[in-house]
């Protein structure tokens, strides 16, 4: 019983943060390479990272624990991240920034699903 328990991550979730990632990285110039990092983020990377894990929490409606094991991180990081975020919302442009990319997510998410031929 000394294993850490981890909720499973799908394919869709990693692809679903991905699109997170790479909406924010587009917003702000900052890779979501450098987002994904395993060091400790300061700075602009770490609040970039944090407002993709807030996008997908609410856009995905999905939990704190789902967010973080999606993004491979800790439920208190996801917690953090989003707490920052709502404070971030009295901010016009975090606030207009929070509701471009919510909007970015729903329009490809709303639109019909794009069957490739084999």
């Amino acid at each position: 019983m000394d294993e850490i328990w981890r909720a499973p991550v799908t394919d869709d979730d990693r692809i679903r943060a991905g699109l997170a990632l790479q909406l924010v990285a587009a917003a702000t110039g900052i890779t979501a390479e450098r987002m994904k990092a395993s060091a400790r983020l300061r700075g602009p990377a770490c609040r970039a990272r944090w407002l993709a894990l807030y996008t997908a929490y609410v856009t995905f409606g999905w939990p704190l624990e789902r967010v973080a094991h999606a993004f491979g991180l800790n439920r208190a990081t996801a917690a953090a991240a989003c707490r920052w975020a709502e404070d971030g919302r009295d901010h016009p442009s975090i606030d207009a920034l929070l509701d471009r990319l919510e909007l970015c997510v729903n329009h490809l998410l709303d639109a019909p699903a794009c069957e490739l031929p084999a």
